[in-house]
């Protein structure tokens, strides 16, 4: 009898487990979701995915785009626009959500890229390396999140670490804007995501 029961409980707490599992494959924006904002120089997500549960959650968005930049003459002043714009640049940025904030399965988010380094380091696209490029603005191109849970409890020693979150609930999901974002709100035609 004893045996049976200890049986009995052990099916139930693999069952649970892999309902937990589940969930995390569930994982999915809801209606609306994500909306994104070009700041000038950064980019931020911002959105509600439903099917979450278990520990806290580390949203980390990454963001591809085409800078302008100009150049200043440390000795007149003069600003001019360089001869040739920056190679595109990548910026990432993260947030954690607490599971305290969860709401019946669901997780709201913003997340914003930190901002690229500027002024260039020796001004490669300027009429000389003593000037200085400063980009002025990025026109992204594509965005990636990634939601990272953490199963264990330890990120709560450092809710920004990547490498303290053990399993990837969603994505990493990719959107591409077309065409290019400009300074605001992207509206919802500007962007396809999966």
């Amino acid at each position: 009898m004893r045996r049976g029961l200890i049986i009995t409980i052990a099916c139930f707490a693999v069952l649970a487990l892999t309902a937990q599992a589940a969930l995390a494959v569930s994982v999915h924006w809801k209606k609306g979701s994500p909306t994104f904002t070009d700041n000038g120089l950064t980019l931020t997500e911002a959105g509600t995915v439903s099917g979450v549960g278990g520990g806290d959650l580390l949203f980390q968005l990454s963001a591809t785009g085409t800078p302008t930049a100009d150049c200043v003459n440390p000795g007149s002043g003069e600003h001019r626009p360089p001869g040739h714009n920056p190679a595109s640049v990548t910026t990432t940025g993260a947030t954690p959500v607490p599971s305290s904030a969860f709401k019946n399965g669901n997780a709201s988010y913003t997340t914003t890229t930190n901002p690229p380094t500027t002024p260039i380091p020796g001004a490669p696209e300027c009429p000389s390396a003593s000037w200085t490029e400063n980009i002025t603005a990025i026109a992204w191109t594509s965005a990636t999140l990634t939601i990272r849970q953490d199963t264990n409890g330890d990120a709560s020693t450092d809710p920004t670490n990547p490498a303290l979150y053990e399993v990837t609930v969603f994505g990493p999901a990719s959107c591409s804007f077309s065409p290019p974002t400009a300074d605001g709100a992207v509206p919802s035609s500007g962007f396809t995501c999966p």
